[in-house]
């Protein structure tokens, strides 16, 4: 995702995309620790599309 993109989002909108996000970072943690990860490098794009957010939702807190 795009930061470009989420800050044309408002907020309740990019809340709802990083509980989304933190509940697929849930479910990969346990497939991780299952080994039924297929692709490891999701995680890693999954986190820092958390990380954005959480960046843009404190801008716009400003």
């Amino acid at each position: 995702m795009k930061s470009a993109e989420l800050r044309d989002m408002d907020v309740e909108t990019l809340r709802a995309k990083s509980q989304e996000i933190d509940n697929q970072l849930f479910e990969l943690r346990i497939q991780k620790s299952m080994g039924q990860l297929a692709a490891p490098g999701k995680v890693r794009n999954i986190r820092r599309d958390r990380a954005r957010i959480l960046t843009i939702l404190k801008e716009k807190a400003k």
